[in-house]
């Protein structure tokens, strides 16, 4: 199967959109905006050795590759509406087993796959750019989170990294006009609710923190992977947890019962 063959079998399995005035198969995607609506772009790198093994099956590997970028949808309340995906692999099978998986869960969110560039390379690697939408003047953003404001978070943390990760896209929809600020867990609670607390230039103290079965407390506060939705506001949804409350003091800084957080998590640049 040469690069022809593939490019087109990808046009034949992407999911149809009435928005998406051409796709698959020209220089560039065209997507024609809703009235009122804005747009969200984001894009997230998978790389081999890195982010995952060739002893996972590249399906997986190819529906978290979409998850990761939807979660950031997710995390500003938005919609999915099309996906760009860039890869380079040498082994053509892996390539199909990759986009059966980001297929199958572009399908189930809603998320058509409008283009991208396919290259060679011994090493895997992949980054996938999804575009979503929010009502004008909706979408959630990390720095609204006031002094007063309970934090919750979305499920339990210390997931294992290569669970199937679920994009909290309902959820994310449902807190537009009640959370204050909202961010996803992907570097580790300890970093990622300070870069929430840093841009909204408050501090945050927190109770408890719900651990995965299994896991341990080190993980679910530093771990990374989770993928849940941790947001402030005075009301959330049923199922949520709050873990802790918005304050006063330098920002970004975290007590957790009753003792400074450190801020750690994953960071690629980290020595």
């Amino acid at each position: 199967m040469n690069e022809l063959d593939l490019v087109d079998r990808l046009r034949r399995l992407s999911l149809p959109s009435t928005d998406l005035i051409l796709g698959i198969g020209d220089d560039c995607a065209i997507y024609r905006p809703r009235a009122g609506e804005e747009l969200l772009f984001t894009t997230d790198q998978m790389i081999e050795g890195v982010h995952f093994t060739r002893k996972q099956p590249a399906s997986s590997i190819g529906e978290r590759a979409l998850a990761r970028s939807l979660s950031d949808i997710a995390a500003m309340g938005g919609e999915p509406r099309f996906c760009i995906v860039a890869m380079a692999a040498a082994d053509t099978k892996w390539i199909n087993d990759f986009y059966r998986g980001l297929l199958r869960l572009a399908k189930r969110t809603g998320t058509t796959l409008a283009g991208g560039d396919l290259a060679r390379d011994e090493k895997v690697r992949c980054d996938v750019m999804v575009c979503g939408s929010a009502p004008r003047g909706k979408a959630l953003r990390r720095d609204g989170a006031r002094v007063g404001d309970s934090i919750f978070v979305s499920g339990r943390l210390g997931k294992p990294w290569d669970r199937r990760i679920e994009p909290r896209l309902e959820l994310g929809k449902s807190l537009r006009g009640l959370a204050t600020a909202c961010i996803d867990l992907s570097d580790g609670l300890s970093l990622d609710l300070h870069r929430l607390c840093a841009a909204s230039g408050v501090a945050a103290e927190i109770d408890r923190v719900p651990v995965m079965k299994g896991s341990s407390i080190e993980r679910a506060l530093h771990g990374g992977e989770d993928y849940e939705l941790l947001f402030t506001g005075t009301k959330a949804p049923k199922g949520v947890t709050r873990i802790g409350r918005v304050v006063r003091g330098e920002a970004g800084k975290i007590q957790f019962q009753g003792r400074l957080l450190e801020r750690r998590g994953y960071d690629h640049f980290y020595e």
